[in-house]
């Protein structure tokens, strides 16, 4: 299953992305392992709302283009993203962003505030919180020889990865499952998995914004689920302390995957933030 609509050609790169509704516009910016897919139960609520909505796969994830020789990190995702923007003649709007892309969607508004309206953080990575002890543990064992990995063994690496992002394991299985492994399986999918994504796993990113996030003005709503096993609870409330005015947002009986295990509540909040006066 895909959200996408269409192909754009940003900076020389393609993105695949979606652009649909009528009104102010809301970037959605998902993480990893993962692409556009994670928001297919609140993209088409929010558009129905009043809003215009774009969620676009990240560079060297899901549909969208996997690079030789270009930089896919946060910090190069986050420039892309500005040049997403101006493709689409948006020139400022509301961000939805979630895990990686939160790093992505706090460093875009530390450097452009006048860009970003509102930022909503769903578990989103910060400080030294990633990679999590069980990623850092893959980078160790299997970075440097990635190419040599069966696509059983790959699935079943994900597949244990993937079960952790959500409470109820239930809700990652069969054809849900299924869609975040589909990007990675061939040989070019499992090895741009680690290149384009796993490569980048590096907390420098968040940590050297750290000391900045005083400059975050604009409302700022975290959105957590309690039961994270991936970026724990502590972290949203350090987030939290450091960004002026933020609010806190927290879902019981969630993990990292919150649009898993509670898509309606990540709708409600969605909404209850993006039409705050």
């Amino acid at each position: 299953m895909t959200l996408l609509t269409g192909h754009l050609v940003v900076d020389g790169v393609r993105l695949a992305y979606r652009d649909q509704g009528e009104g102010p516009p809301v970037i959605f910016i998902h993480g990893t392992p993962s692409h556009t897919y994670e928001w297919r139960d609140v993209l088409p609520h929010i558009e129905a709302d009043g809003f215009r909505a774009v969620a676009y796969d990240l560079l060297g994830y899901g549909l969208s283009e996997r690079p030789v020789n270009r930089d896919t990190s946060v910090a190069a995702q986050t420039v892309l993203l500005g040049h997403l923007l101006d493709a689409l003649d948006i020139d400022r709007a509301d961000i939805v962003a979630h895990d990686i892309g939160g790093a992505i969607g706090v460093r875009f508004a530390v450097a452009h505030p006048e860009r970003v309206r509102r930022l909503l953080l769903i578990d989103s990575v910060s400080y030294d919180s990633w990679p999590s002890p069980t990623w850092r543990r893959i980078i160790d064992e299997n970075l440097d020889d990635c190419t040599s990995m069966s696509q059983d063994e790959f699935d079943a690496l994900l597949t244990r990865q993937l079960t952790m992002t959500v409470v109820d394991e239930s809700r990652m299985t069969g054809d849900v499952l299924r869609a975040y492994l589909e990007p990675h399986s061939s040989p070019l999918g499992r090895v741009s998995f680690f290149e384009h994504q796993v490569r980048h796993y590096d907390a420098k990113y968040t940590e050297e914004i750290s000391g900045r996030l005083e400059r975050l003005t604009m409302p700022v709503r975290i959105l957590w689920g309690e039961k994270d096993q991936w970026q724990p609870l502590h972290y949203a409330k350090r987030l939290s302390d450091a960004i002026p005015d933020a609010t806190l947002v927290t879902v019981p009986d969630a993990g990292h995957f919150l649009m898993e295990d509670a898509p309606e509540r990540v709708v409600e909040e969605i909404r209850t933030f993006l039409t705050a006066p």
